[in-house]
C-alpha cells in the first residue's frame, strides 16, 4: 500500500514537538508500505521556518526507507495574529495542492490528513479528486471550537466558513479517525457523523524510545550535570503558547520559591517571552526555560524529574483531549501533575498515576505540587509504574498504528 499523508507540521528527524505521525509512519514503513508526506517548512511550536529551508519552495527528503518528504513552502508570517497564521495555512494549501499534483506523481492507494490546522483539508480533499482515491480526515483537536474557546479567533465570518467546511470534511472523507472518546461523542451527537464511519486511534506513549534512552543512562548524573541535584523538578515539555497558559505553572511557583521546587518548561512559542518576562520581574530562580529539544533528549530530561506536567486552559473544548505529553510522561513511569479536566482527568484517575488541579487555579496547582512534593519516592514511583502499566495495555502506539493501517487497507478494498 502507498499511502499520501498531508500533515502541514511534520517534524524532521530528532525534531521536537508533537511526533504522532513521525513514529506511526516509521512503522508503517517497518511493515512494507511506501509512504509519502507533502509537510510545510516551518516550526509549529515558533512560527518560524527551518533555515535550511530559507529561500526554498520545494524540498524533497528521504525521512526513513520507504517515507519520502516533500516540503512545501508556507509563510513565514509568525504567529502574533489569527490572520497571520491564517496566511501561513492557505500559503500551505496552494503549494501542498502544486507538491501533490506536480511532484507527488506515484500511485497511491489512500490520502491521509491531520488536522488542525483545519485547512489542510482542501488539499486532501482535492488531491483524493484528481488522484481518484479515499481520503481519510483525523481530527487531532476540534477546530475551530478550540481556537474560540482559547481566544484565539474571534472573526463570526471566519468561524461560520470553519465550521462550513468542517462539516464538508466529515461528509466528503471516507473515515474519520478522532484522538478522543470526546471527540467520538462530539461528531455523532453535534455533527451527525453516522458512527460506522469513525474509528478512534489515540495520542500514544512510545515505549521503544524510552526504553532506548534509558539503556546506560543515569538519570541521577544526568540531573546532577544539569544543576539540579536534590531539587524536587516538575518537567513541562511543549508549546508555550495561548493555550497552554503556562502562567499558572509560574503563578504556584512563585509562592513555593522557599522549597527545592523547580519547574523546567522545555519548548516554545508565542507566549513565552512573555512568561520569562514575568519570571525576571518576580526574580524567580525556581523556574528554568530551556529551547526545544529532540524527542530522544526530552525523555533524557523527563526520566530525571520527578513528575510530569500536562497543563492547558480552562475551556470546554480542552475537556474532549488527551494531551500527547502526557504519554511520554507515562512511557517514562514519571507521575502526572495534571490541569486539563474532562478526558485526561479521567484518563489520570483511571490509570491512578498522578494529581489533578483545577485549571488556572493557581491555589490548586499550589496544593496538587505541594501534594506531590510530600510523597515519598515510594509512594511517586507507585504512580509513575501505574501509569506505565496503564499506558503499555491501552497505549502502546505499536499496536494502535498497526489498528490505524488495517482501517486503511479496510477502506482501499471496499
Amino acid at each position: 500500500m502507498h499511502i499520501l499523508l498531508v500533515h502541514q507540521y511534520f517534524l524532521q528527524k530528532n525534531g521536537t514537538g508533537g511526533s504522532r505521525f513521525n513514529e506511526m509512519v516509521n512503522f508503517w514503513s517497518q511493515e512494507g508500505h511506501q509512504v509519502t508526506v507533502l509537510a510545510g517548512m516551518i516550526y509549529h511550536n515558533s512560527g518560524y521556518k527551518y533555515d535550511e529551508y530559507k529561500g526554498k519552495y520545494f524540498v524533497d527528503e528521504k525521512y526513513a526507507e520507504l517515507v519520502r518528504v516533500i516540503r512545501c513552502h508556507d509563510s513565514e508570517s509568525g504567529q502574533s495574529s489569527f490572520l497571520s497564521r491564517l496566511k501561513v495555512y492557505l500559503v500551505f494549501v496552494f503549494y501542498s495542492l502544486y507538491a501533490g499534483v506536480f511532484k507527488a506523481k506515484d500511485k497511491y492507494d489512500v490520502i491521509v490528513v491531520t488536522s488542525p490546522p483545519l485547512f489542510v483539508g482542501i488539499t486532501g480533499y482535492v488531491l483524493s479528486l484528481v488522484k481518484r482515491v479515499p481520503f481519510v480526515f483525523e481530527i487531532r483537536d476540534l477546530w475551530p471550537e478550540s481556537a474560540v474557546d482559547a481566544g484565539v479567533l474571534k472573526n463570526k465570518i471566519i468561524i461560520n466558513f470553519a465550521l462550513w467546511f468542517e462539516n464538508l470534511m466529515y461528509k466528503r472523507a471516507k473515515l474519520i479517525n478522532v484522538l478522543t472518546p470526546a471527540f467520538r461523542e462530539s461528531l455523532i451527537g453535534d455533527k451527525k457523523v453516522p458512527k460506522d464511519k469513525i474509528i478512534f486511534v489515540p495520542n500514544a506513549a512510545d515505549f521503544s524510545l524510552a526504553e532506548v534512552v534509558q539503556q546506560d543512562f543515569d538519570s541521577f548524573e544526568f540531573k546532577r550535570d544539569i544543576g539540579l541535584e536534590g531539587k524536587f523538578v516538575i518537567t513541562y515539555v511543549g508549546a508555550h503558547g495561548i493555550a497552554n497558559h503556562l502562567t499558572q505553572l509560574i503563578c504556584a511557583a512563585k509562592d513555593l520559591q522557599d522549597t527545592n521546587l523547580v519547574i523546567q518548561l522545555i519548548g516554545d512559542g508565542m507566549e513565552k517571552k512573555l512568561l520569562q518576562k514575568k519570571v525576571s520581574e518576580y526574580n524567580m530562580k525556581n523556574v528554568i526555560f530551556l529551547d526545544p529539544v529532540s524527542k530522544k533528549d526530552v525523555f533524557k530530561y523527563i526520566l530525571s524529574s520527578d513528575v510530569g506536567a500536562s497543563v492547558l486552559k480552562k475551556a470546554d473544548t480542552f475537556k474532549t483531549v488527551y494531551s500527547n505529553k502526557t504519554f511520554d510522561y507515562m512511557s517514562c513511569r514519571k507521575p502526572v501533575l495534571l490541569a486539563i479536566d474532562g478526558v485526561s482527568r479521567e484518563l489520570i484517575n483511571d490509570a491512578n498515576c498522578g494529581v489533578y488541579v483545577e485549571p488556572e487555579n493557581v491555589s490548586d496547582v499550589k496544593e496538587g505540587i505541594m501534594k506531590l512534593m510530600s510523597m515519598t519516592q515510594e509512594e511517586l514511583n507507585l504512580l509513575g509504574e501505574n501509569g506505565y502499566s496503564y499506558a503499555q495495555k491501552h497505549f502502546d502506539r505499536r499496536v494502535l498504528a498497526k489498528h490505524y493501517l488495517n482501517a486503511l487497507m479496510k477502506i482501499i478494498r471496499m
